[in-house]
């Protein structure tokens, strides 16, 4: 088992998935500064009661499955502000947490397995097809690299990756988004996502 600190967001951070971040609350600039410095990574996991910003008597409660967060780029624009870029690698699972007393989460982990390279299967190769569509829509607008919602390289013929991009892009309820960053089969995240995708009209074929 491995200690980390704990980063608690009312959004669900995927393997390989991209978070950039403001930092201004004293509790999590400490933790970040310690990271970098330390090339250290924390662990985001998703906030199910309570607010990002701390409040007085605030209880927060934390979903039991998070991916680990390492910085790739930082600045410093003003005093008491870091806006950092983060790339998930690892899935993990809360063994024991507890809320130190500035207000920091510190966690008791357990690390879940990554996603094996599986292909694309025919049956689901309609969830990649709209991927690759809506990034080939994204360069032709000229987004920026770095505002775009998933970063290369662009592994569309990857079960867990095209899984995952999609688990982010969509609105999904908090327990929808914990199951499917629970589900270890790659193959059965896309096909949960391809129910997704078809129930709200997204797919052709």
């Amino acid at each position: 088992m491995t200690s980390i600190p704990l980063f608690p967001l009312n959004t669900v951070l995927y393997p390989d998935g991209y978070l950039p971040l403001q930092i201004f609350e004293v509790r999590y600039l400490d933790m970040i500064r310690k990271c970098i410095m330390g090339e250290q990574p924390f662990g985001v996991v998703q906030l199910l009661d309570g607010t990002e910003v701390r409040k007085p008597g605030q209880h927060e409660t934390l979903a039991p499955v998070g991916t680990l967060a390492r910085v790739i780029e930082w600045a410093a624009p003003l005093s008491g502000l870091l806006q950092i870029k983060c790339m998930g690698t690892q899935r993990f699972r809360i063994v024991h947490s507890e809320q130190l007393q500035h207000g920091l989460w510190m966690g008791q982990v357990e690390m879940l397995p990554s996603d094996k390279v599986i292909a694309i299967p025919q049956e689901q190769q309609n969830v990649a097809d709209a991927l690759g569509a809506l990034i080939r829509t994204l360069q032709e607008q000229k987004i920026p690299v770095d505002q775009m919602p998933m970063q290369p390289p662009y592994r569309l013929d990857e079960s867990g990756w095209v899984a995952n991009r999609w688990c982010e892009l969509l609105s999904l309820t908090p327990m929808q988004k914990q199951l499917l960053l629970s589900q270890d089969n790659p193959v059965l995240r896309l096909e949960l996502v391809q129910d997704e995708l078809s129930e709200h009209g997204l797919l052709e074929g």
